[in-house]
């Protein structure tokens, strides 16, 4: 592999097939630097595309990062982004292999993420069968948490707050789904709801979560009374924690840190529903462009 310092990078393709995938972060609108420090937002950049790859079954390999910043953003700060940006890179086994800066009014930070299949058929949204099993890996809900204690004008509890600055993606679960047969996978960046609805429309069927298989953690039921959120709102429509979702046959041995919390049904009109009904709005998380 030859990283900076040339025109291009040489990633290693083992598999002859390369995962890609790229998101983009925007000051003000995917971050706050008055509530992250700029390593925070470095992990959190890498994180969501890292995660994608993930998603697909793949095994994370390479970043290259588009950094676009005011003239007077402190050169320290760049450098935090890029320490943040590494750190989480090597979290997964990966790497930051090169980018761009240039001259903006606005702080933009585009990553892309590359990853390795390792002679396996990528795992997509589309494979879900009826009589599946929908299992999640990661944490849900704390991130979502923590951006609502931020808003409220609040810095404390730090494990929800933190999950927001640095989400925790269960990496290794990626992989280890595709091993174990998963038949759809998604990362849960827009919410359990929204990304579980892209599985159910690209697979043709509905899905059923059942409410009480998600434990709900002390001091996220603590911040949810004292503020006056419902927690599962939290739960089921928040993203940004970068869970990985997956559908499997039934008969699948899940390692612990799988855990069941419904089942894809047959169905003539794509849905998500809790425990038979719809949950909520029906909006079900984020949406890019509201």
């Amino acid at each position: 592999m030859l990283g900076p310092g040339d025109d291009a990078a040489v990633v290693a393709a083992p598999d002859r097939r390369v995962v890609v995938s790229t998101d983009v972060l925007v000051d003000g609108r995917h971050f706050r630097r008055d509530w992250s420090t700029a390593e925070d937002v470095g992990h959190r950049a890498a994180a969501a595309n890292l995660a994608d790859i993930a998603a697909m079954g793949a095994v994370p390999t390479a970043l290259v990062v588009a950094l676009c910043t005011p003239p007077d953003l402190p050169l320290n700060w760049a450098e935090e982004l890029a320490d943040g940006l590494g750190a989480e890179a090597a979290s997964a086994g990966a790497a930051v292999v090169g980018g761009d800066i240039s001259s903006s009014p606005t702080l933009t930070i585009a990553v892309t993420a590359l990853g390795d299949l390792d002679g396996r058929a990528p795992v997509t949204r589309g494979g879900a069968r009826p009589g599946d099993v929908v299992a999640v890996a990661g944490r849900l809900g704390h991130a979502a948490a923590g951006y609502t204690v931020l808003c409220r004008g609040f810095r404390t509890p730090k494990i929800l707050v933190d999950a927001h600055r640095r989400p925790e993606v269960p990496y290794r679960a990626g992989p280890e789904a595709a091993v174990l047969g998963a038949t759809a996978m998604i990362d849960v960046s827009d919410g359990l709801l929204a990304d579980l609805g892209h599985i159910a429309t690209a697979s043709g069927v509905a899905i059923d979560l059942r409410r009480e298989t998600f434990p709900l953690p002390g001091q996220m039921r603590d911040a949810a009374a004292a503020l006056g959120v419902d927690p599962y709102t939290w739960l089921l429509s928040g993203g940004d924690d970068h869970a990985l979702a997956a559908t499997f046959p039934a008969d699948t041995d899940l390692p612990e840190r799988w855990l069941v919390v419904g089942q894809v049904q047959d169905s003539a009109m794509p849905a998500v529903t809790v425990d038979g009904r719809v949950f909520g709005d029906g909006t079900g998380g984020w949406d890019h462009f509201r």
